[in-house]
């Protein structure tokens, strides 16, 4: 059975998770190696409460072994993992006892700071438990198996997605809290987002660069910042700055596209257009400010873009540079409130048109 959300006015399909198919596919394998029969589908419950049936793939066997797959289905979330198959392949061993191993497209942690220690495979707590809590109900008693999970083409996909940049070599990390797949799910971004933060920390970085998108991040490195240390955060202004707090930072440099830091400049920390888009609004209000007559502000209010707005206020005879100014300090000014003045932040605002417009806050040395 399908099960759909709507979000932002479109239905979206719910998945199932990397872990889900992993467990389902190492409780098939199991099954088969022991019952001595052929399976079709596998049941399996999920930490969500939810229960899957699963078609079983590609089925393959030989003396005191069984290897199976279970085809990964994200939904409508935009999933690089979607439509790659999970094995399993269960080996029949002498001591009882269940061990898991990652194989060919499993990625290997490298860097601590995530919740799999380095050297091991990137099959997280969760789908590690979902595992062996599903091989459990149909493992004899007194029996073991050692257990691979292996994901061909695993390697190429992995590098769409964060596990280079979280030391994640060699292959996808077995994922999945809930073992389902919520579409557009923000707390699955929050939660890759806050790993980079932590590896960062446990290697004992004090600085980070926060930077909305590609404007930012390319501007941090045309102005020799370390690209590792560099963190595009997306609409999650207010989350980041949040969890820098937390895992011990000190230094924040806020660099990004005019059009995203505006919003926080009127204390917007979530600047998704869809929970705040009020980008016309602030530009019009702080023209306003400037001494722009009312068909300036009128102007303003129906632009399409902030460049636009910058351009529409400059003609109207408003110093630009200072408006710029303005609207950085605002920025720094809000940023440090959120955070009761627990980071030294520097903000750098920018321009596709113009390139950097203005900076302000606690300057940065690296």
């Amino acid at each position: 059975m399908e099960v759909y959300t709507i979000k932002e006015g479109k239905k979206l399909r719910y998945g199932y998770t990397t872990g889900s198919c992993a467990a389902a596919a190492s409780k098939a394998a199991t099954y088969m190696l022991f019952a001595g029969e052929k399976i079709d589908t596998v049941e399996i419950d999920t930490p969500k409460g939810w229960h899957l049936i699963l078609d079983v793939l590609d089925v393959t066997s030989g003396e005191g072994w069984v290897k199976c797959g279970i085809r990964k289905d994200g939904g409508d979330d935009p999933d690089a993992t979607h439509g790659l198959i999970i094995y399993s392949k269960v080996e029949l061993k002498e001591r009882e006892g269940i061990d898991v191993y990652g194989g060919e497209g499993v990625g290997v942690v490298t860097k601590p700071g995530l919740p799999v220690s380095p050297g091991k495979p990137a099959i997280n707590p969760v789908p590690m438990s979902m595992i062996l809590n599903e091989v459990k109900k149909v493992l004899p008693e007194g029996k073991g198996v050692k257990i691979t999970i292996s994901v061909p083409g695993g390697e190429k996909v992995a590098l769409k997605t964060f596990n280079p940049r979280l030391g994640i070599a060699g292959g996808i990390s077995i994922l999945g809290t809930s073992g389902i797949v919520e579409p557009m799910s923000e707390e699955s971004l929050k939660a890759s987002l806050e790993l980079e933060l932590s590896i960062l920390s446990v290697e004992g970085h004090k600085k980070v660069i926060f930077a909305p998108g590609n404007y930012g991040k390319e501007y941090a490195l045309k102005e020799g910042l370390e690209e590792g240390l560099i963190i595009s955060y997306g609409n999650f202004i207010g989350f980041m700055l949040e969890k820098a707090v937390e895992y011990g930072f000190t230094h924040v440099v806020l660099a990004g596209h005019i059009g995203k830091l505006v919003k926080v400049a009127a204390g917007i920390f979530n600047t998704h257009s869809h929970v705040a888009d009020a980008r016309a609004e602030i530009m019009a209000a702080y023209a306003a400010h400037f001494g722009a007559d009312k068909k300036t502000v009128d102007k303003v209010l129906d632009s399409n873009t902030t460049e636009e707005a910058l351009d529409i206020i400059e003609k109207a005879g408003v110093n630009i540079k200072d408006f710029s100014q303005f609207i950085a300090d605002r920025v720094y000014m809000k940023c440090k409130q959120y955070v009761y003045d627990k980071l030294n932040i520097e903000v750098h605002l920018i321009s596709l048109k113009r390139g950097i417009i203005a900076k302000t806050g606690e300057k940065v040395e690296w």
